[in-house]
């Protein structure tokens, strides 16, 4: 017994529509969840991988004042970085909701080599206490989107690239980034920067 070409169609229409569809939901949730860069508003239509790979949201983020910062396990600015990020952060996460997302990045003199489990191993023996995500890019083509949008938000001197480890964005309770500071800024000098948006 054969089948006909009309029975098959009525069974495979289906199916392909069923992809096709899901194809367009998955582009869709893609593109909802990194916007073009250019026309964001906040870092709260962004998502990002955490340092397990796991996708975050950043609308989680609403409501704090929260500092963006690249940083790198090998740096000469790493020792005095980490030590006053995590003084601000065990200082105002509770009292002001300060919140601080850390990015790895190895495009500067390849300061950060490791791969996930290294780097948390690293942050684990500092006490770090904020949140780390995945590493990334922050300049170039293959930028991350969300850096892409604070460097677009908020230029720096000689153009809007990061020029070394720990540039520092501080972003406010909107998620509109405020004000990008370069990596000789001290974290602790940024006080009385945030105290403007709490």
């Amino acid at each position: 017994m054969t089948i006909g070409f009309r029975a098959i169609s009525k069974l495979v229409a289906p199916i392909v529509g069923n992809v096709i569809c899901l194809s367009r939901a998955q582009f869709s949730v893609a593109v909802k969840m990194n916007p073009d860069y250019k026309s964001a508003s906040s870092i709260h239509e962004f998502t990002v991988k955490n340092i397990k790979g796991e996708d975050v949201n950043l609308d989680v983020y609403k409501g704090h004042v929260c500092i963006i910062v690249n940083v790198a396990s090998q740096c000469g600015l790493t020792a005095n970085n980490y030590k006053q990020l995590n003084e601000l952060y065990e200082k105002y996460a509770e009292e002001k909701g300060l919140r601080i997302l850390a990015f790895p990045c190895n495009q500067f003199a390849g300061q950060e080599p490791g791969n996930p489990e290294a780097i948390v191993c690293f942050a684990a023996d500092r006490k770090v206490k904020f949140d780390l995500f995945e590493k990334i890019d922050v300049n170039g083509d293959n930028a991350s989107p969300l850096w892409k949008f604070l460097k677009h938000k908020q230029g720096g001197t000689l153009g809007s690239f990061i020029k070394w480890n720990y540039t520092k964005f501080i972003v406010d309770k909107d998620g509109v980034p405020v004000e990008r500071h370069g990596p000789n800024t001290d974290p602790n000098d940024l006080v009385k920067s945030l105290e403007k948006y709490w």
